[in-house]
């Protein structure tokens, strides 16, 4: 694999890491919420979503990490590294979130 491969698997495994918590209801894209007391399926909360971002930027991370391994020596990371990534991070997450809080919970006229 060569480093422009590495990069743009790492982009679009980051992009669905990125707006999974906002497309689905279950925790991770793998597990359904626990019902609530009359059957119904209950719905992920802001909170939720949030560390389902939290962790996803970290599998990304880790997803990189092997990538770096595998093409050649690890690099040392500054702060500067996490603040772009995470930032990039939250800039993919953007369409999933306008789908699901910005466009969808708008009122039906």
């Amino acid at each position: 694999m060569n480093t422009d491969s590495a990069a743009l698997l790492w982009f679009a495994a980051g992009f669905v890491l990125a707006n999974l918590p906002f497309v689905t209801e279950r925790w991770f894209g793998l597990v359904p919420m626990r019902a609530a007391s009359d059957g119904a399926l209950q719905a992920k909360g802001h909170g939720v979503r949030l560390v389902e971002l939290l962790v996803g930027y970290g599998l990304m991370l880790v997803i990189g990490f092997a990538m770096e391994e595998g093409l050649g020596a690890r690099q040392a990371q500054t702060w500067n590294f996490y603040a772009i990534s995470g930032l990039l991070f939250l800039v993919m997450a953007f369409p999933g979130f306008v789908w699901r809080v910005l466009r969808r919970s708008r009122p039906q006229a």
